[in-house]
């Protein structure tokens, strides 16, 4: 039986994103989920582990495919910053003070 490479991928905490951990060789699933949670749950350090036969991962590494296929630029929202109406804001709110307190 010739062994295949499963990549670990494994939850920290409820609510955490899933994060690559690692991989483990092995002929089956069945061993498979078991060397990786021998791996990387033997100590409670995981919430939850997937573990997924690496033949079976779909690698996306064409840049036209990445590429969104429509200028969606008008959705960011580089254009408008608060930031800097909010300093200004402030700022005029203390001149008035200010200018308040010396009559």
């Amino acid at each position: 039986m010739t062994e295949r490479i499963w990549e670990v991928f494994r939850q920290q905490d409820e609510g955490d994103p899933m994060v690559h951990a690692g991989n483990v060789n092995a002929p089956d699933d069945e061993l498979a989920v078991h060397y990786a949670r021998e791996m990387y749950g033997r100590r409670g350090e995981s919430h939850r582990l997937w573990v997924v036969a690496r033949d079976a991962i779909t690698e996306l590494d064409d840049p036209d495919l990445l590429r969104p296929p429509f200028d969606r630029s008008h959705k960011k929202p580089g254009g408008y910053i608060i930031k800097h109406k909010l300093e200004a804001a402030k700022q005029r709110a203390a001149a008035e003070t200010g200018e308040g307190s010396d009559e």
